[in-house]
């Protein structure tokens, strides 16, 4: 049986580690936001054959460096950017024009998003996210206890910031479907985490000589299999996802990066994280 409660110390370090590198990138760096943020221009060209990304990347590179362009259906280009003016848009989409020979219908679109929209789109987003929590923490504290509840919240924040980190390190675009998937994270994880809490409460009740690290311990094996085959299942899908479907990869992404810190913290942070809330709980009632 893996001892996983025993080695809390060793797990909480990883997460603390991974965390202060996290918050000290977005003291540094902040945040990449988009253009579905800070406002900027969405071109579409449509080439009507396959092209060379990276050979029109490097057109795009003259006009804007901040541009994030995607592929579609190999034979269109979608170019984001929160410094491409419309008088640059007309030089570079004239350039990749005469390089490949398309017509003037080859622009199939040209959009402007305002900042004021990005703005209601972030309060939103943070809203929804509060509201998410705290349901969750409503729902996980009456079905279980308070402790379990609070547990499931942190280890979620951890998932959380531990995204956030990775998002500002390696400065990716944040754009509203990683919203998306912070919220699916977020369910994800919570998910995962209630299948161990359960088994846990089930225990507790027939375990009831033995010490909270031992049923947290023996309850965590008993569902460590179903946690793996989860990940692994759900991985393989969202890595296949990310790989062949080019259009959805700014949601594929952040979810892989959620659904692995979700595992771990589910496996090695939430369940050791109430267990030192409940013996503090035990100490504090011994002392009163």
């Amino acid at each position: 049986m893996l001892k996983i409660v025993e080695k809390t110390k060793l797990w909480f370090s990883i997460s603390l580690i991974l965390i202060v590198v996290g918050l000290a990138s977005l003291a540094i760096n902040g945040l990449n936001f988009g253009i579905d943020f800070k406002g900027g221009t969405m071109v579409v060209i449509d080439f009507g054959k396959d092209f060379s990304k990276l050979e029109v990347e490097e057109i795009i590179k003259k006009y804007a460096n901040d541009a994030v362009t995607t592929k579609i259906e190999n034979s269109q280009l979608e170019i984001k950017s929160n410094n491409l003016e419309i008088s640059k848009v007309s030089e570079m989409f004239k350039e990749i024009k005469e390089k490949y020979s398309l017509e003037d219908t080859a622009l199939a679109s040209q959009e402007e998003i305002g900042a004021s929209i990005g703005k209601e789109l972030a309060k939103k987003a943070i809203i929804a996210l509060l509201i998410a929590t705290a349901g969750m923490l409503v729902y996980v504290g009456i079905r279980f206890e308070f402790y379990f509840g609070l547990a499931a919240i942190l280890a979620l924040l951890h998932d959380v910031l531990i995204t956030l980190g990775v998002y500002s390190l390696f400065k990716i675009p944040v754009n509203s479907p990683f919203i998306a998937a912070i919220l699916t994270i977020v369910g994800y994880s919570i998910n995962d985490t209630i299948v161990i809490f359960d088994r846990i409460r089930e225990n507790l009740k027939s375990m009831r000589r033995k010490d909270i690290e031992e049923v947290a311990d023996i309850s965590i094996n008993q569902t460590l299999t179903r946690s793996i085959n989860t990940v692994l299942t759900t991985l393989i899908t969202i890595v296949s996802v990310y790989i062949f479907v080019p259009t959805v990869r700014e949601f594929a992404f952040p979810i892989i990066v959620g659904i692995l810190c979700g595992s771990y913290s589910s496996i090695f942070v939430a369940s050791p994280l109430w267990v030192v809330l409940k013996k503090k709980l035990k100490k504090a009632k011994v002392r009163a």
